[in-house]
């Protein structure tokens, strides 16, 4: 029989008929299909189409003006954002397992469950794929589920994520529970066009000169000098792009397990795992070298860097089995020796982005909030806006960029005390009632 995960998105309490009674509870579900594809299967599947509506966002990237936009698994939005006021969907690259991505130059790099996959996107209405290192990746997380190799059968094991709503009956007094579904787990869910992409626009933390754009914290895809860095759960995967069009494997390193995030900065790489924040130097681009380990309780753990002090955001999750939800503040002026000081409280961060003194924090199903970051020790919360989904953020000097479960959001910040809404791509999602 195929079984269904189910995990618990919200609970709303529609219905009371006394607490002696039984309560009516609306829940909506994340349902994990089982699935399974031939690497045959993946590999055609890539092909340009036209554009769609965001139904299962993922991360985003910024260059020259475009913004893209990971849609889980499936592909990534392309969209011409160089009026940040009218943002408009140019093109769809349908992409069987995609998760991250880079530009160089006019290159876009993408993940394909077990590929790397290069793609010329000069023309975002045409874009051509043109090579693929086979092979290199063997398993994968995403919010959209987990993905395995069987390299043997030549098989990709996947879950297809769908949303359900349920109403169902429990005692008014209980605490949250799964319904009664034997499978079912609980989920924190707080837990115009131009012809190319080339320009003097470059990522702020990758050398000079450059063409790179820009991820956000919880990106695993990173450039810098002539290689393009990815991350797994346990390992950092090096390519050779000195020919861009044309990437070679590099080398491995092995990293333990948990690791979630990598943050470019100068010539250093800051990783983010799920038990503490690694520092790298990358001196040498080709091989880097590990120079300490700044170590936290186990959860989710993005970080972005600005000059000696690194912001690392902590939450509570299922995925990562913790329960601390906070902010710390590291001095990593000695970089063999980062120390800590001051942890914030926050409800459950997610991503983050720093323009300093602005330091933006992404708090999940709480929304968005702005501090000044001045001084480390009394940083001060500017703003909280309420009433949407924040995962991710990139800020791009005046303006915003974020993404969350509801959609894609751009905010000027101009006044960091009062962000202003500047134009939202919603997501358009079914939800079917089971």
């Amino acid at each position: 029989m195929r079984r269904t995960l189910y995990f618990l998105l919200g609970i709303v309490l529609v219905g009371l008929n006394g607490c002696t009674d039984k309560c009516k509870e609306t829940r909506t579900f994340r349902q994990f299909t089982p699935r399974t594809f031939t690497i045959a299967q993946v590999r055609m599947g890539v092909q340009a189409e036209p554009a769609r509506t965001l139904v299962n966002p993922g991360k985003i990237y910024t260059k020259d003006g475009f913004l893209l936009i990971n849609e889980i698994k499936e592909g990534i939005h392309i969209i011409d954002n160089r009026n940040p006021s009218s943002p408009k969907t140019v093109a769809f690259l349908r992409i069987p397992g995609n998760g991250d991505m880079a530009i160089r130059n006019n290159v876009l790099y993408a993940d394909s469950f077990m590929d790397l996959v290069a793609f010329d996107i000069s023309d975002p209405q045409n874009i051509r794929e043109l090579n693929r290192v086979k092979d290199v990746f063997q398993n994968g997380q995403f919010d959209g589920g987990y993905w395995s190799l069987n390299a043997q059968q030549e098989l990709i094991n996947d879950q297809k994520v769908d949303y359900v709503t349920q109403t169902v009956s429990t005692d008014c007094e209980s605490g949250v529970t799964n319904g009664g579904c034997a499978n079912c787990a609980v989920f924190d869910s707080r837990g115009g066009f131009v012809q190319n992409f080339s320009s003097t626009m470059s990522g702020s933390n990758a050398p000079a000169p450059s063409t790179n754009g820009t991820g956000g914290s919880m990106a695993r895809f990173t450039l810098y000098d002539n290689y393009l860095y990815t991350v797994s759960q346990s390992d950092m995967q090096l390519f050779d792009i000195k020919t861009p069009a044309d990437p070679k494997k590099g080398n491995k390193i092995s990293m333990g397990w948990g690791i979630e995030t990598i943050f470019p900065y100068k010539d250093k790489l800051f990783i983010g795992s799920q038990t503490g924040m690694q520092i790298f130097d990358n001196s040498n681009p080709e091989k880097p070298v590990r120079m300490s380990t700044f170590d936290h309780a186990r959860v989710c753990d993005p970080v972005v860097v600005y000059e000696d002090k690194a912001y690392v955001t902590l939450r509570s999750g299922t995925t990562c089995q913790g329960f601390t939800n906070q902010l710390d503040v590291v001095d990593v002026s000695n970089l063999y020796s980062p120390r800590l000081l001051k942890s914030y409280p926050m409800k459950n961060p997610h991503g983050l982005g720093i323009d300093f003194p602005n330091l933006f924090i992404c708090e999940g199903a709480y929304g968005l909030k702005t501090f000044n970051a001045s001084d480390a020790m009394k940083i001060d919360e500017l703003e909280h806006l309420e009433g949407f989904n924040a995962y991710d953020v990139i800020p791009l000097g005046k303006s915003l960029l974020l993404i969350g479960q509801d959609g894609f959001y751009q905010y000027d910040y101009s006044n960091p005390r009062k962000l202003k809404l500047l134009s939202k791509i919603p997501v358009q999602r079914p939800y079917p009632a089971s």
